[in-house]
């Protein structure tokens, strides 16, 4: 399954060597000439890939060939990456004071042009060898495929997580087990057993938010096990689950007290999902742990290994059987087309009933294909998913993989390469859109036909994409920024496609490793790869349990490619001095390095730098005095000891898109000219509890689309000179103010000249708001509208109605909300509706007795709590 990625990487390079700013290289260093042969034997060898890399499972020498091709093609992307930043460096102005160049450093023009010219033309000798070595091979020259990059698409057919079909039964002998009585003194423990991808995890997440389940017991607990069966991670993801407690810092002495006090009397049903371990004795310790709970507490296990069922289990495991023929194809016509849709199209049906057979009963490749073929009805690309030579891969027991790596064949190869990238990360790793697109950016991964398209949009786009063919699965889709996963299936096959480009906890490569994530606490130092000369993302975890400055020293020193480096939670004093040779890097995680005070002003010679992440850096006193110089920045996270912010500074990084002030405790403004920042798209401020005013120049930032404010215990928003002077044209999509309670009312300058684009609006922890401004009614495009905590707030106003685009709402922790607006039932749009923490509201809204239940018993969705 080894994928070279070489066809794609090469188009990628000969784009690069035609585009404008390739044509600008020429013309400023002389070196047109040699490029020009770079450009025709990369060429050359292209026409051959893509059926050497059909074919490159025949011969070792082949994937040889083709490993040692793509190398080379990375290296024509260095030395154009060289002129780029090169080209940078001329934008930024002479600093007064710099001592004279020295004749062989860097910058000296004629010293650079010497040097890359050597590079070209080794470059080039390489290039000719393997082009001359390709003519054993006898490969044919192919066609490039139709790797078409598309926009959002509105016809793929989607099915929420709950939405199971075919396991009533299942389903069933679950409940059962957890609500009948039984005479054993130790907790119950009952094993899911099945494939990966079977639906274990589906099953289980539907009998835990069963209502009958709920009202059962009094504390219900999920836990992800996966496979490093920690004791102390356990107990913290238990008593985070259970009560919400963060307790990372909490030894296990400490860790046993709360967990017993939480657990102490009562009747709790747990879920450990995904467990590997198979070591009785650490199984043993967490369930003497578990010991504290009432009687009739229940626990189920799901598990892909039936030793992991025989230790864990009191009573004999529940296997979990393929699903009928029957509901697969239910399934996969429900995925495939729309609603009735399949009756247009018979024969692709009859196609379809062929796939379905193939699939054998595995849930998620019925859910994997489905989702592939919903956007096309053309009879050829049904039959050659049905008769795909993949599918007489050998079906492991526990491995599903010919399945999802069909699925995988069929992305373009952009999404090929973003997809093998995210096996970087942990299994069970949570990423967000803010930390994943900066990392696929920093990586050259995204390309766009679209002139002038955002890379920011470009990667949410791919995010939508592999969201939608359920690589990725949402987190809580409810909140405000969304959070992904990839299943484990997915993992493994990233992993598998990936091979030797990456090296993650649990998987060591032996090639040229391109990105590397490496635990201290957990890995020996020994594990690094020997060969780090093409690195080009580092994420480093530490506990404190070696010198990490030391060892971030050597990696940097053999890693002079480097792209991303990711320090966060190092417990670092100090950022090595020898960043500054990184001038390739573009993302600088230093995040949650509380010790460190000051960051070294060379960090500002990096002008590829695009993300800076200084968020928890709370020892930081100053921020560096150049950092106006870091030209390329677009995204910046800031947490500093500073009251002020000193000028021409942050307000000088015109690129910037995402500006962040994390926990900034003293800060009691921001800089004045704010105003610079046009291109700025998203905006949040947390934790500052000392500032007292937004700068006036925020009504000029017309492209910010997202606004987020929270925990700012002095900051007054009622800035009236704002209202008078902002202009009807803003973009504001999503807005979050919470956790201000100065304000007594929501500030109408904020939203002026964005009531048509606002699309998200989260209001929460709000002690003084008592009523909501009769503005709403001009918000037509808000889709989701959710308020919380507002403890004072009485009534909505009547021209909620108006919000006929809202399709989720809710409402929780508002006990002074006695009725719902007259005009609800104009929401016609309406989806889903929350209700909890509101026990006058509930009342009115029980079904079919309800007061106010008439108004919303059009959403499909009704989730009312007291």
């Amino acid at each position: 399954m080894a994928q070279s990625f070489a066809f794609g990487i090469t188009g990628k390079v000969l784009e690069k060597l035609g585009n404008v700013a390739y044509e600008g290289i020429c013309s400023a260093w002389g070196v047109r000439k040699e490029f020009e042969k770079l450009k025709d034997t990369l060429a050359a060898i292209r026409a051959v890939v893509l059926d050497a890399e059909q074919q490159q499972a025949r011969t070792q020498e082949l994937s040889l060939w083709l490993q040692r091709f793509k190398d080379a093609c990375y290296d024509v992307e260095d030395l154009i990456d060289e002129f780029e930043i090169q080209a940078l460096r001329r934008q930024v102005p002479e600093r007064t004071g710099k001592k004279v160049r020295h004749f062989f450093s860097g910058s000296n023009p004629l010293a650079f042009r010497f040097r890359m010219g050597y590079k070209i033309k080794k470059t080039n000798e390489m290039l000719n060898e393997i082009a001359a070595s390709m003519a054993k091979f006898h490969l044919t020259e192919k066609h490039e495929p139709n790797d078409v990059i598309h926009r959002e698409r509105e016809t793929y057919s989607f099915v929420n997580t709950s939405s199971v079909i075919g396991r009533d039964e299942a389903k069933q002998y679950l409940i059962n087990f957890l609500m009948n009585p039984t005479d054993e003194k130790d907790i119950p423990v009952l094993p899911i057993v099945g494939i990966g991808g079977i639906g274990k995890t589906t099953l289980a997440q539907l009998v835990f938010n069963e209502k009958s389940v709920k009202s059962h017991f009094e504390l219900r607990i999920w836990v992800c096990v996966t496979e490093d069966f920690d004791t102390k991670q356990l107990m913290i993801k238990t008593i985070q689950s259970a009560t919400g407690m963060n307790c990372k810092d909490m030894n296990k002495e400490e860790l046993h007290k709360v967990l017993q006090d939480c657990l102490n009397g009562k009747r709790f049903f747990m879920v450990l999902d995904d467990v590997w371990n198979e070591d009785k004795k650490k199984w043993s310790e967490l369930k003497d742990l578990l010991c504290g709970g009432a009687q009739w507490s229940r626990i189920i296990v799901t598990t892909r290994s039936r030793k992991v069922a025989t230790i864990t289990g009191t009573i004999p495991s529940y296997d979990l059987e393929h699903l009928s023929y029957e509901n697969c194809l239910s399934l996969f016509l429900q995925l495939a087309f729309k609603e009735g849709e399949e009756k247009q199209y018979g024969n692709l049906v009859r196609i379809g009933e062929g796939i379905v057979h193939k699939c054998k009963g595995v849930a998620l490749a019925v859910k994997t294909l489905g989702s592939l073929l919903c956007s096309t009805r053309v009879q050829h690309d049904w039959e050659l998913v049905r008769d795909c030579e993949l599918w007489k891969m050998k079906q492991e027991e526990n491995d599903i993989l010919p399945a999802l790596k069909l699925s995988y064949d069929h992305f373009p190869w952009y999404l090929k390469q973003c997809f093998a990238f995210c096996s970087v990360f942990p299994k069970d790793f949570e990423f967000s859109t803010f930390r994943l697109i900066p990392l696929w950016m920093a990586n050259g991964f995204l390309q766009s036909p679209y002139e002038n398209e955002e890379p920011e949009d470009i990667g949410k786009r791919y995010i939508q994409e592999l969201q939608s063919r359920s690589f990725f699965q949402q987190v809580e889709p409810e909140s405000f920024f969304s959070n992904f996963k990839m299943h484990d299936l997915f993992h493994d096959l990233a992993l598998s496609v990936a091979q030797n480009e990456v090296n993650s906890c649990n998987h060591y490569s032996t090639g040229n490793v391109r990105h590397l994530w490496f635990d201290l606490s957990k890995q020996d130092v020994s594990q690094l790869p020997n060969n780090l000369s093409r690195l080009q993302s580092l994420f480093l975890e530490d506990e404190g349990k070696v010198d990490s400055e030391y060892l971030i020293a050597e990696v940097i020193s053999r890693s002079k490619h480097l792209r991303v480096l990711d320090l966060a939670c190092c417990n670092l004093e100090q950022l090595s001095n020898s960043t500054r040779y990184l001038k390739q890097l573009r993302v600088l995680s230093l995040a949650y390095n509380g010790n460190i005070k000051r960051l070294p002003n060379c960090i500002c010679n990096l002008q590829s730098l695009q993300t800076l992440n200084l968020a928890g850096c709370r020892g930081i006193e100053e921020l560096p005095e150049d950092i106006r110089y870091l030209i390329s920045l677009r995204q910046l996270t800031v947490t500093t000891k500073q009251t002020r912010l000193q000028e021409n500074g942050i307000s000088c990084l015109t690129s910037l898109r995402t500006l962040a002030f994390s926990e900034c405790e003293n800060l009691e403004k921001l800089f004045e000219d704010i105003q610079n920042l046009t291109a700025l798209r998203e905006m949040i401020i947390y934790e500052c509890k000392n500032l007292v005013s937004l700068p006036q120049g925020l009504k000029y930032l017309t492209a910010l689309e997202n606004l987020a404010i929270s925990d700012c215990e002095k900051l007054d928003l009622t800035m009236e000179e704002l209202e008078l002077e902002r202009k009807e044209d803003g973009s504001l999509r999503k807005l979050c103010i919470e956790g201000v309670p100065k304000l007594e009312s929501l500030p109408q300058w904020i939203l002026l000249g964005s009531t048509k684009t606002l699309r998200h609006l989260y209001i929460g922890e709000l002690e003084n708001v008592s009523m909501l401004p009769t503005w709403f009614q001009h918000l037509t495009s808000l889709r989701s509208l959710k308020i919380d905590d507002c403890p004072k707030l009485s009534f909505l106003p009547e021209e909620m109605q108006h919000l006929t685009s809202l399709q989720s709402l809710e409402i929780d922790d508002c006990p002074e909300l006695s009725f719902l607006p007259e005009g609800m039932q104009h929401l016609t749009a309406l989806k889903r509706l929350k209700i909890e923490g509101c026990p006058k509201l509930s009342k009115r809204c029980i079904k079919e007795t309800g007061e106010d239940w008439p108004m919303i018993a059009h959403a499909r969705k009704i989730l009312v709590k007291r």
